[in-house]
């Protein structure tokens, strides 16, 4: 059997496995709820947003919306991936599979893939959803672009979330230890970050959550950069117009190839020098 054919029929194998599983069917109410829910509720016309803002686009409410993927899809995502290496390793099965001819680079790869795409299939649909749901609530489609994009940038962060749970799986030896370092991470990005902005903030003399403050707003997007989600949400601010936080295009860029690269490589090297 060929590289190609190998790798592609363990990634299906790894697709199968996870997209059926009972975290998924555990999980998928829950993203149901965040992610069209959430697009039903901000496509709402009566709707005001803190400060006296409301939703005009389609892309606004795209953005918006995209809450429900920060807080449920990144979380189904440390889901799906705390035990990828962690519970093969406790069992012994890691061992023969690392035994195999397949490369290790390429199993890394094909975990990864299979592990994310398991996660990106039913996020995508749920998406493709909340467009029509939109299009139902405000008379109006998204164009095709936003939704390209938006599909784009939370593909992107589902894997980024997908990597760092694996690292975490790769250190540790107990699933139950795994799950905490992914969790603590998904914790970390999520809540705890503005707290390091404010604090930066304070450092540097700069009046914390001031939407009117320029320093507040290049600060945070800066900072913004250093964060998965941030870089998310600088993706999709791309396709809002008016919004500028001080961050240029091939910035952002840049930390996306960055967020995807440097994790990747983190894991393969990781797995290369694994000792089951």
């Amino acid at each position: 059997m060929s590289g190609k054919v190998s790798y592609r029929k363990v990634t299906s194998l790894i697709i199968k496995e996870k997209i059926f599983s009972t975290r998924m069917l555990l999980m998928f109410p829950i993203l149901l709820l965040f992610i069209p829910g959430m697009a039903w509720g901000f496509s709402d016309p009566s709707i005001i947003l803190p400060g006296g803002h409301r939703p005009e686009t389609p892309m606004e409410v795209l953005f918006y919306s995209s809450l429900g993927i920060v807080f449920g899809g990144t979380m189904c995502a440390v889901l799906m991936a705390f035990d990828g290496v962690s519970k093969e390793r406790a069992s012994g099965v890691l061992e023969v599979k690392l035994a195999q001819p397949m490369s290790r680079l390429s199993q890394t790869l094909a975990l990864v893939h299979g592990t994310s795409v398991a996660v990106i299939i039913p996020v995508t649909f749920l998406l493709l959803i909340s467009v029509f749901i939109i299009r139902y609530r405000m008379g109006a489609w998204p164009e095709l672009m936003d939704i390209i994009i938006h599909i784009i940038a939370t593909g992107l962060i589902l894997t980024w979330y997908t990597l760092f749970t694996l690292i975490a799986s790769s250190k540790a030896r107990e699933q139950g230890t795994a799950m905490a370092f992914g969790v603590g991470i998904w914790f970390f990005f999520t809540f705890l970050w503005a707290l390091v902005t404010s604090m930066v903030a304070l450092a540097s003399g700069i009046a914390i959550g001031q939407d009117n403050d320029s320093s507040w707003i290049a600060l945070e997007g800066a900072l913004d950069l250093f964060s998965p989600n941030g870089v998310y949400h600088h993706i999709l601010e791309t396709r809002l117009s008016g919004v500028q936080r001080g961050v240029s295009g091939w910035q952002i860029w840049l930390m996306t190839i960055a967020w995807t690269v440097w994790p990747l490589w983190i894991l393969a090297k990781r797995m290369e020098d694994l000792v089951p």
